[in-house]
């Protein structure tokens, strides 16, 4: 499952494929013009972004280079062009893969995994265990308690991050840094967002933490709740 920030000017596309994509599983915020884009991209932090060309307010060849200042992931063009001088030049610059229309929800639901694959995780050797947590960055499965928690992959960059480095406050800066390959910052919302996405998952609160606490004004600290 991946977060997917869905860029489409026609509602009815968009509607589909917001419905189509949910179905198979990935959390879909959708889009219809290359601002709302840009304020979605910092919003949500998204894993995947799946954008058109063929916006009303800025053609999406010139919305990608300003989503790269801002999030660090795939961009998969999803367009009706078919022209193979532009195909080359976009994925020359930048792009992660091009799909032209009409296409699929299953085919792009392979892209958005194949795209995802080739992001890799970091080289680990067997599960960081903290506490009654379980972390595999081979298998990418979380366990809690003997329960298995199901993570999108950036819920799951962060908490790996966290507990690599158990007990140890990580600023936020480092964890943009390394989640969201943002070494110039971005905005603590998308730190925030996420810790509490996580924390839901994993059965506690700001008010009452058991593994994940925040330092006000620092970043956030995974510890063993013993």
């Amino acid at each position: 499952m991946a977060v997917l920030l869905l860029v489409e000017d026609d509602a009815a596309i968009r509607s589909s494929l917001t419905r189509a994509m949910t179905e198979r599983g990935h959390v879909v915020h959708s889009v219809g013009s290359a601002l709302d884009a840009l304020r979605a991209a910092v919003d949500v932090a998204p894993d995947v972004v799946l954008l058109d060309l063929g916006l009303p307010d800025l053609d999406g060849a010139r919305i990608m280079p300003m989503l790269r200042s801002v999030v660090s992931v795939p961009i998969i063009i999803t367009t009706a062009r078919d022209d193979d001088n532009e195909i080359v030049a976009l994925l020359d610059a930048g792009a992660d893969d091009y799909v032209v229309k009409p296409f699929s929800a299953k085919q792009l639901d392979a892209r958005v995994r194949a795209v995802m694959r080739r992001i890799g995780e970091p080289d680990v050797e067997g599960p960081v265990v903290v506490g009654g947590l379980s972390i595999d960055a081979r298998t990418r499965e979380v366990w809690l308690d003997d329960q298995e928690v199901s993570l999108t992959p950036k819920e799951f960059a962060l908490l790996l991050l966290l507990a690599q480095r158990a007990g140890e406050v990580v600023s936020k800066r480092d964890i943009l840094a390394e989640v969201w390959r943002l070494p110039q910052g971005g905005s603590d919302k998308t730190v925030d967002v996420h810790v509490s996405w996580l924390r839901r998952k994993l059965g506690e609160s700001a008010d009452q933490p058991r593994y994940l606490h925040s330092v006000r004004g620092v970043g956030v600290r995974l510890v063993d709740p013993g």
